[in-house]
């Protein structure tokens, strides 16, 4: 998204803290990480998120309002109530648990990593085999997230690149100026469709959360630990959403498979 429109969604959420409004549900989310959300010139979001919070503000007989914030701010602004809750693709993590609250977990998805298709790493199907290669490797990540965690602790010797976006983190990839780029699977296929990722393709190794903690628990909505009351409706609505099909069914839609968690 760029910089004008950003500015002009944040200027009309308001430069300090934002009252919840009667009836509405305040939203941020990060609005550059396709198909998770995606924000427009003009501040309209679109996404899987997009529809996450759609569906959750219909369950709740609210209005929706999306407030576009680069991701490493969303919890900081959350924290600031400059919104009510953060639907971002956000992986709950024992670190953000003791920042924040998060709702139960809505959605997960596999990690992986792309490089160029003539890499001595594209071959790889073991992950020990795949931490042991990318030792001393330039890998792309985005600020922020839980795969810059994960690189940090289980490829120390990396030369981790961190990035604003998941779409500056492509291009470096694309210019071979980093040997490998790490995200979700489904970040990672947006940009291997494009001309761009013609050369790359995925190594063909899923990291799941359950290989270590620092991926998280799913993704969940992030809420204020002051807000208990918020919490408990929205993890009522999320795991009814979740039964009734209608996140799956949303998931189908943006990543071609169903990526909903079930509460049970």
């Amino acid at each position: 998204m760029n910089f004008k429109a950003l500015s002009l969604v944040l200027l009309l959420a308001g430069a300090g803290t934002v009252q919840a409004a009667e009836g509405q549900l305040s939203i941020g989310t990060e609005g550059a990480y396709p198909p998770w959300s995606m924000a427009d010139a003009s501040g309209n979001v679109t996404g899987y998120d997009a529809d996450v919070g759609n569906l959750l503000c219909q369950k709740l007989a609210m209005k929706c309002k999306f407030v576009v914030q680069a991701f490493d701010g969303l919890i900081p602004a959350l924290k600031a109530k400059r919104f009510d809750v953060i639907i971002s693709g956000m992986s709950i993590t024992q670190d953000r648990k003791k920042e924040i609250d998060f709702s139960v977990g809505y959605a997960e998805l596999a990690n992986m990593f792309v490089v160029p298709k003539s890499s001595e790493l594209a071959g790889l199907k073991d992950i020990d085999a795949l931490l042991k290669g990318l030792d001393g490797k330039s890998i792309g990540v985005q600020t922020g997230t839980t795969h810059a965690h994960f690189v940090e602790k289980r490829i120390p010797s990396a030369n981790l690149k961190t990035y604003d976006t998941l779409e500056n983190m492509q291009i470096d990839l694309a210019s071979g100026r980093i040997d490998a780029a790490f995200a979700d699977a489904s970040a990672l296929q947006d940009f291997l469709s494009k001309p761009d990722g013609k050369d790359f393709q995925f190594v063909d190794v899923k990291v799941q959360s359950k290989f270590d903690s620092t991926l998280g628990e799913g993704i969940g909505v992030g809420i204020s630990k002051d807000n208990s009351e918020l919490k408990a409706k929205v993890d009522k609505a999320l795991c009814e959403l979740v039964a009734d099909g209608s996140i799956g069914k949303s998931s189908q839609k943006w990543f071609k498979m169903d990526i909903s968690r079930p509460c049970n």
